[in-house]
């Protein structure tokens, strides 16, 4: 499994944390070890955002993730994730939705 942080900073206000926030996301089906990866940084479990297919409300592995500050960015990238930009984020979740489809592993990596 690799782990990706992607550079959205979209600026927003969750609780009393402003901050510009990017996702923490995975290119495996199984978000495990993406769980064990989100521990190691100071992340909690109850931060997660599981993706759901829009209508159905089905899940949709393509789409999990949790959210980061800056500052839980920089410890994820001290601790080994790839960076990406946000458009190589939305080109990696299409490619896993199309290998999805395909009833092929899921699994892409960008480099």
């Amino acid at each position: 499994m690799t782990v990706y942080v992607d550079d959205a900073y979209v600026p927003a206000t969750v609780g009393h944390v402003t901050s510009r926030w990017c996702h923490l996301v995975s290119d495996a089906d199984d978000p495990a070890e993406l769980h064990v990866f989100a521990a190691r940084i100071g992340l909690r479990r109850a931060w997660f955002q599981p993706g759901r297919r829009p209508g159905d409300g089905s899940p949709d592995p393509t789409k999990d993730h949790y959210d980061l500050t800056e500052e839980a960015r920089a410890r994820a990238v001290a601790a080994g994730a790839v960076e990406i930009t946000a458009h190589e984020g939305g080109r990696m979740r299409l490619a896993r939705r199309a290998a999805l489809r395909a009833g092929l592993p899921s699994r892409t990596t960008l480099r």
